[in-house]
């Protein structure tokens, strides 16, 4: 499925020559390349961790390049700031937005340029010219709504209203799908239609291909911080993209052998729960896992699907129900107490439940075996011990860059930071991981390593509860589906109609919408 064009080839609006960012030793960019077109969608494509953030970064005025030229509209320029970036009409919208939770729609589009009327911060005309944004480029939003109150998809839209009242002509999107359900991801596409034809420019971070052939005219492709190539979309495939960014052909079928499920290790009955406002979002669930299978939960976003995963890993009370751990009763426990009972959990936001981003790469990955042997002794931690446990899964699991078990988390990129917490989760051990958008914001080929330790553990006896947004991976890795609607399971997909392939991704959308089987 391509996009209608609106790339004008001979006007070239940014030229990065022979870019070269190094972080002392380290060099993250390597004499990259990359040349922009008035009105066109161009995507950067790299695995995690390839330096396209770097590059961006580079780009939107954040670092300073160690060697290489940047021009726009063919004028050499040099950035000291973002503000320099902006005031040339450069913007980016980031991969974890930066709003102000409390804060309204408008306070944070206008923040740093409200426009004033004497002494007083001119609303009016504020809310009037984003008013005008929103609806030229069909964003409906709501100026006096609160950040904290509006969806992943609305943040994002303040988001690019943001760049946009700031005037940029190019706008920056970092890895914008990575936390959007499928509706929000076409609402994007469309808004991304909408702005190229107004003579935008899109540069598209992003390691998800299938986005790449819907929405982008060219693509560069960056690996291990060098420049490969950059290529027409229309007409390559999304092998031949794969293969390009790890420099490997790309497994896209998932290996999966016959066997029958054993005893039921997750038993959940009759679960009801409230939300923060006390309106019920779980209204009677009932749900199990047994030893040997991945049972798949696929629902729309808000439908009760994440208040069940922090009620199943201690992080929220439920009103009433059972739940139950091979037989051990867990309802409203610790977290703690629900992980020694056999619960591991990779959860749905790395950086609030999964990673203390100030603590090492070392320290993240003991965090539940911090006071044990052999990583303490007599309330002293052993650092030798603790460097040798993350070097090892760093390189089992594939963690960039090397030799960075002693630097803070927060330094790896978002796809390697997953990583650290999938290698934790899957040698914790457990009789159920509960694996929550897994590969939210991996590249193809980290994905397809990711799915080979997600069913390595059910072949290992473990049970595994992946809750995924992403239908594909839902239907592939999944022995049965469960369809969560409105708080409560509303159909029920068997192994059978999987393999046999009785059941497409059209029906569960059916399904998740709130469709009944007849």
């Amino acid at each position: 499925m391509g996009r209608v064009s609106h790339m004008d080839k001979s006007a070239v609006v940014i030229e990065m020559k022979d870019i070269v960012k190094k972080f002392g030793d380290f060099t993250a960019n390597d004499h990259i390349q990359l040349v922009v077109h008035k009105g066109e969608v161009h995507a950067v494509l790299g695995e995690n961790g390839a330096g396209k953030s770097t590059l961006m970064n580079v780009l939107c005025g954040l670092y300073k390049p160690t060697q290489g030229q940047i021009f726009i509209n063919g004028k050499q320029v040099s950035f000291n700031s973002p503000k320099d970036a902006i005031d040339i009409g450069i913007g980016m919208v980031h991969q974890h937005f930066m709003l102000i939770q409390p804060f309204t729609v408008l306070d944070n589009i206008i923040l740093g340029m409200e426009p004033v009327k004497g002494l007083v911060v001119d609303r009016d005309t504020a809310r009037k010219r984003i008013l005008e944004l929103s609806e030229r480029y069909h964003m409906s939003i709501d100026p006096e709504a609160k950040i904290e109150d509006i969806s992943v998809g609305m943040q994002q839209r303040v988001e690019i209203l943001k760049v946009l009242y700031r005037g940029a002509d190019v706008l920056i999107l970092d890895e914008p799908t990575a936390s959007l359900t499928p509706q929000e991801i076409e609402g994007l596409l469309t808004i991304i239609e909408n702005l190229t034809a107004d003579g935008k420019s899109i540069i598209l971070i992003t390691h998800k291909l299938k986005e790449i052939t819907a929405s982008s005219d060219r693509c560069t492709i960056i690996r291990q911080g060098k420049y490969i190539d950059t290529v027409d979309v229309e007409g390559i495939s999304e092998n031949d993209l794969a293969a390009m960014m790890v420099g490997r052909d790309v497994n896209f079928k998932v290996e999966k052998k016959e066997q029958e499920p054993g005893e039921i290790v997750l038993e959940v009955k009759n679960i009801r729960a409230k939300d923060y406002r006390g309106v019920e979002v779980l209204n009677g669930l009932d749900l199990d896992v047994r030893k040997g299978e991945i049972v798949g939960l696929a629902g729309v976003d808000g439908n009760g699907q994440t208040e069940l995963v922090e009620i199943l890993t201690g992080l929220r009370k439920a009103e009433s129900g059972e739940i139950r751990v091979m037989g051990r009763d867990v309802f409203n426990r610790t977290p703690k107490e629900t992980f020694d009972a056999g619960i591991s959990s990779i959860p749905a936001d790395r950086h609030k439940h999964g990673l203390v981003l100030e603590f090492s790469n070392e320290d993240n990955m003991i965090l539940q075996h911090f006071n044990e042997e052999p990583y303490a002794h007599k309330g002293f931690l052993n650092r030798k011990a603790i460097r040798q446990n993350a070097t090892a899964l760093m390189e089992k699991f594939d963690i960039r860059p090397r030799g960075t078990e002693g630097r803070p988390a927060a330094t790896l990129s978002g796809g390697n930071q997953q990583k650290v917490i999938i290698a934790r989760e899957i040698t914790n051990d457990k009789e159920l991981l509960i694996a929550v958008n897994p590969t939210r914001g991996l590249d193809v080929g980290a994905i397809e390593f990711v799915h080979k330790y997600l069913v390595e553990q059910r072949n290992r006896n473990r049970a595994v509860l992946l809750v995924s947004f992403e239908l594909d991976e839902i239907m592939s890795l999944s022995d049965r589906i469960m369809v969560i609607s409105e708080g409560k399971i509303t159909g029920t997909v068997s192994r059978e109609e999987i393999v046999s392939k009785k059941t497409d991704e059209k029906e569960l959308g059916f399904l998740m919408a709130g469709g009944k089987r007849t």
